[in-house]
């Protein structure tokens, strides 16, 4: 049997995508191992936000092709379509393929196989689908390829049959998930953006708008649902988009709160077995206050809402070309917190951007203490080739954006502690999803919580985070994990479970403590 390894980096929509790449692949016979062990064929989904994720990128294909020589690595998405040049020089790279042809990938690889061996199109069929099931007129006229090892190379794009003209003429490409092996599951329903942050690179990586028909959607979800899923997760590169290419007008002219989208999780919510759906990142003016009303009166839609801002200063907003100001997003988190008890707002912040003053940090900073998020995710500007922001003067130095990501990251991590403290004594629902030891929990804690950056040179060294002696039998103890509807992590000692907490059946805890410096709270499971 032929082996395949995968690795994944970047957003939620990879990681959807590495998931349905895998299950095709594996549908069509491969046995998929660990990517640090030999194996036959290495995919990198890479991506491309910054110059780190390319980086990152490269150095992952490169460590697959030092694990085996011999294998085929193949670099897929966001990298790909954005140094196309870089990747065709790449001596570790062998089969490239763009954003849009993920869902293919079963095929592509089969073919590049058929053509690295000589053989005739039947053969393909040994790995995969015949190279006739896509695009054949690109296949008849592709690239010969190079001499290596007294045969033919085929070309890194099969003679572009790998690629797709994702920034001129986009079509949304069908990928369906039906294989979750979990509880909760994502589910993209568009790929795309045309809203060009002076910062961002991801117009060109992943192209135009392209929304999924909604019955597909819907489709998808049935099926996830009868494989045991109970919450599904609304993702895509900008959901406040979906909807609008099918009417030819852009996110602005659409206005505040999408008709489409609100029709696509009505839909959702229908489906059976359903029964929390949570949404992606959402920028506030898709939070008009007839969105939010309508989206309220859904009770499957959880109080859990990540809201995108960058930056809490008006000036800065305006650089990173966001198309909103300060007070429109403290207008749409007022609306949610008038139609939701407590709702859960996460947010990231971009600290360091070109330019950024000390008298703008503090006005961003002031702002996130006044909307006092449960959750800041900050990132310390990092340029990105290609981009406005990358020629942009003021580029400020990482020792700066170290020392105010820390002011941040302190700010966020006493909020979110009084945040789960609010609901102490009070009853939730959870999805039981693993069973983990107190060591491992440890291990997750100190990779989320104890980073931080030394001021003096930015390079990053470990806080230490409490917890018992990883060699002791406290290390040992074991606990059920699960998400309340806000998306608090919970823990359950194993010790106080009755019966069969299987995956896919609720159940309800009581929150007795909150782990101070941890993103955890303990709970009690009650009948």
């Amino acid at each position: 049997m032929k082996t395949i390894a995968f690795h994944n980096l970047g957003c939620k929509v990879n990681a959807y995508e590495t998931d349905v790449m895998m299950q095709n692949l594996q549908k069509k016979g491969w046995q998929v191992v660990p990517f640090d062990q030999p194996a036959d064929v290495y995919v990198v989904n890479t991506c491309t936000v910054t110059n780190i994720a390319d980086r990152k990128s490269r150095q992952m294909l490169h460590r697959a092709k030092k694990t085996n020589p011999d294998a085929v690595v193949v670099a897929v998405g966001c990298y790909v379509e954005t140094d196309p040049e870089g990747v065709e020089k790449d001596p570790a790279v062998d089969l490239a393929i763009g954003t849009n042809r993920k869902g293919q990938i079963a095929e592509i690889i089969g073919e590049y196989l058929r053509k690295r061996a000589g053989e005739d199109a039947t053969a393909a069929q040994d790995a995969s689908a015949p190279a006739d099931d896509f695009l054949p007129e690109k296949a008849e006229g592709g690239a010969d390829g190079c001499i290596h090892g007294g045969k033919k190379k085929p070309d890194k794009t099969l003679g572009g049959l790998t690629m797709d003209d994702i920034r001129h003429h986009p079509a949304y490409e069908s990928m369906m998930l039906q294989t979750p092996g979990r509880t909760r599951a994502d589910v993209k329903i568009q790929d795309g953006c045309n809203q060009f942050c002076s910062y961002c690179i991801i117009p060109y990586a992943r192209g135009r708008v392209r929304s999924r028909r909604p019955e597909e959607v819907v489709e998808e979800v049935k099926g996830l649902a009868a494989q045991g899923v109970r919450e599904v997760v609304i993702t895509g590169i900008h959901i406040g988009s979906y909807g609008l290419d099918w009417e030819d007008i852009s996110y602005n002219q659409a206005g505040a709160g999408n008709a489409a989208l609100l029709s696509l999780l009505r839909a959702v919510a229908d489906v059976e077995g359903i029964e929390r759906i949570r949404l992606g990142s959402l920028e506030p003016r898709v939070m008009s206050e007839a969105f939010v009303a309508a989206i309220a009166e859904e009770p499957k839609i959880c109080p859990h809402f990540h809201l995108s801002l960058q930056s809490g200063c008006d000036s800065v907003l305006a650089r990173m070309n966001r198309h909103y100001t300060a007070a429109e997003f403290l207008a749409a988190v007022d609306r949610l917190r008038r139609y939701y008890d407590r709702p859960a707002l996460t947010t990231d912040v971009i600290v360091g951007f070109p330019g950024e003053t000390d008298e703008e940090f503090e006005e961003s900073r002031r702002f996130l203490e006044t909307v006092n998020f449960y959750e800041i995710h900050v990132f310390p500007y990092s340029r990105r080739h290609g981009t406005v922001a990358d020629q942009m003067p003021g580029q400020i130095t990482e020792a700066v954006k170290a020392q105010r990501s820390r002011i941040l990251q302190e700010m966020t991590i006493r909020q979110a502690a009084a945040y789960r403290r609010s609901f102490l004594g009070g009853d939730e629902v959870i999805f039981p999803e693993e069973h983990i030891t107190e060591r491992e929990i440890l291990r997750r804690t100190q990779m989320a919580y104890g980073k931080k950056r030394d001021d003096r040179n930015g390079e990053s060294v470990r806080n230490s985070v409490s917890g018992p002696d990883p060699e002791s039998n406290a290390a040992l103890t074991e606990y059920l994990t699960g998400h309340t509807a806000r998306y608090l992590p919970v823990l359950v000692p194993a010790a106080s479970l009755r019966g069969d907490c299987a995956a896919g059946r609720s159940l309800k805890v009581r929150l007795v403590e909150v782990r101070e410096g941890t993103p955890w709270c303990i709970g009690r499971a009650i009948s």
